[in-house]
Order: structure tokens, then sequence, then C-alpha cells
């Protein structure tokens, strides 16, 4: 068992204590029934989020950077978890981590070829970071110097060493033909999933048992929609879909990507593999609106998952990577939360899209 019963029996005891400080489904309900962003941010700054929250002053009180300093406090779960985490597993949770860093880079190239910032007082800098993840010293993106260099292959160059070198280095002869991002961030998102695949391939006993499971759920939630939404969507030809997905998985296996990229009915791929996911036929009917509520039933079953990793044995690694999928599905509902309020969204729009609550039925 990788880094033994003591090890794990600590940090179990530590992740649950963690766990515990999350928001409830009835918590995010009461969060739901806040007149305004003003009224949700003073509930927020009475739970766990208060700390990262009290820093902001009157004048900064704002949706983004609220958004910002909620996600700085699933920063520091991360950063607790990889310091607690043994060294065989670590590679794993650092890797998971880094999706947020790939998110970054995407979002620093989208700028890059942004035509104009709309105020004159702002720099492209300015608006960008405004999105970006709070990773601090943990990132390897020279993020202002990449935006500063003006270009995205000027930007592309500054990334040599790094994780992300090999990926976009195959993908920049296609953006320099074409000048549009898809190819490379296609790149970058099969190479940072094929990384964390192996890690978890790399785990034994129970490790690779829940590592297997909760990463493979996350790579098939992504798997699946990509192949969907380049059919449906992008009308890619079988070949292309093929190219821009992954054919390994948990439960969605190449013959399943395969299948949908040849043309397929969809619905039924999805039953087989999802059976507790109900409408999917109607979901089908008009993909528009169906394919984010498939998305949505796809993140409720990962949400299952980890739960049932904080049942049985307390010895492995699903526990930690549990409780950090969790979190970042908590900062998505408070995302939405705080999105819909801003804007004065009216509740039935939004409210079905909360993952918390579905806990609750």
């Amino acid at each position: 068992m990788s880094g033994g019963v003591s090890a794990y029996a600590a940090i179990s005891s530590r992740v649950r204590a963690m766990y515990a400080n999350l928001l409830t489904p009835q918590d995010v309900l009461q969060l739901s029934e806040a007149s305004d962003f003003s009224s949700l941010f003073g509930l927020l700054k009475n739970t766990a989020y208060g700390p990262y929250l009290d820093s902001l002053k009157d004048k900064d009180i704002a949706p983004k950077r609220a958004i910002i300093q909620i996600k700085r406090k699933l920063a520091a779960s991360y950063n607790s978890v990889i310091q607690m985490t043994p060294v065989e597993t670590r590679p794993l949770v650092k890797e998971l981590y880094r999706y947020f860093e790939l998110g970054n880079l995407k979002a620093i190239l989208r700028g890059l070829v942004t035509v104009s910032v709309g105020n004159s007082e702002t720099t492209l800098w300015d608006r960008v970071r405004e999105v970006l993840f709070p990773l601090g010293s943990d990132t390897v993106l020279p993020a202002q110097a990449m935006i500063e260099s003006g270009s995205v292959t000027s930007a592309v160059d500054l990334l040599h060493g790094t994780p992300y070198e090999e990926a976009l280095s195959f993908a920049m002869k296609r953006y320099s033909a074409e000048q549009n991002l898809f190819p490379l961030e296609v790149a970058l998102d099969l190479s940072h999933w094929r990384r964390l695949w192996s890690q978890a391939g790399k785990l034994t006993g129970q490790d690779h048992q829940y590592g297997a499971k909760i990463i493979g759920s996350l790579l098939d939630m992504n798997n699946l929609m990509w192949a969907i939404r380049y059919r449906v969507y992008y009308k890619l030809s079988e070949e292309e879909i093929i190219n821009y997905t992954l054919p390994f998985g948990y439960r969605v296996h190449d013959s399943d990507i395969r299948a949908i990229a040849a043309g397929a009915d969809i619905a039924p791929i999805v039953m087989r593999i999802y059976p507790m996911i109900g409408d999917v036929n109607v979901m089908f009917e008009e993909p528009q609106a169906g394919l984010p509520k498939l998305e949505f039933q796809l993140k409720r079953q990962l949400m299952n998952q980890c739960l049932s990793a904080f049942v049985g044995s307390p010895f492995h690694i699903g526990i930690p990577l549990a409780f950090l999928v969790m979190s970042d599905l908590e900062v998505q509902d408070l995302t939405v939360l705080i999105e819909a309020k801003s804007s004065n969204m009216p509740d039935d729009e939004y409210r079905p899209f909360l993952l918390k609550p579905t806990l609750l039925n």
C-alpha cells in the first residue's frame, strides 16, 4: 500500500477535517436564496470562504474579484494536500492541480488574439490577470511576459522547458497556417489528460483503484463531451474527432468514441455507459439545450464517485483526490451563484445547474 497505513491515517484525518468545512447542500440552497450579489457576498463571509473575502475592500467587491478570492481557498486546499500526500502519489495530485494552470495558459493565448481591450486605461495584462486562477508561485507560466510579448508565437517561445513545450511545438505549425487557437488548445488538453492518466496508471493497490476511478471519471466526462460537441456543434469529420479525443478511459472506451465519431446514435451509447442518467433521449432532441444538461449529469456522477471514496478503508489516495474534486465542484456552484446574482438571473435559470443541492434528492 503506497505511503503506508500510518501515513494515510494522518492524511485521511486531516482531509476529512477539511472536507467538513465544505458547504452542505442546505448551505448552497440558502445561498441561492440571497436577493442579490451584495446579500450573497455577505452570506459567504460567514462561511469558510470568509477569510479569503475579508481582504476585499468595499470598492473591490465585484463579482470577478469575489470569484478569484473564492478560488484562493481551492488553491490553498491543493497546496495543503500536495504537502501531505506520500511521495508515490504526489505527482498525480500535482498534475491534477496543473489543470488550472492549463486554463490560465488558454486565457493568456486567447488574450493575445483579442483585437481590443476596450478601454485605453486598461492594459491587456490587467484584463487577462483578472480571470487567471490564483496559482501564485506554483505556476511555471511567465504570464505577464507572455502577454507583453505581443503575439502567440512569441508567447509560446517563452514556454521552453515547461510541460507545455512539446505539445505546443507540434500544434504551432497548424496555428501558423490557420491563425486559429483550436489546435493549440486541443493539443494542450490531450497532453494534460495523457499525463494525468499515466500518473494514475503508475499507482498500485487501493491507490490505483481509487485514483483510476476518480481521475478516470473526470477524464470520461471531458472525453465524452468533446466527442459529442465535435460532432454535434462543430460537424467535424470522423478522423478529426478521433484525433481530438483520447483512446482510453474508465467507463468511456475507445470503441465508444469511435462509434460517436462514425455517426452512431449517441443517446444509446450514453445510456449504456451511464444507465443511471435518465432522459438522455430527450437531451438529444434539442442538443443546444440538452448537452449542458448532460454535462451536469456527468458532473453529478463524478460527485457520487467522490463521495463513495469516503466509505470504507481510508488508507488510499482516493480521499484526498475526492476532497479536491468536491472542492472544485463547490467553487463551480459558487461561481454560478455569483454570476447569477450579479446579473439578476431568474432562479429557474440557474438553480437546475447547482450541483450540491442534488445530493438532497
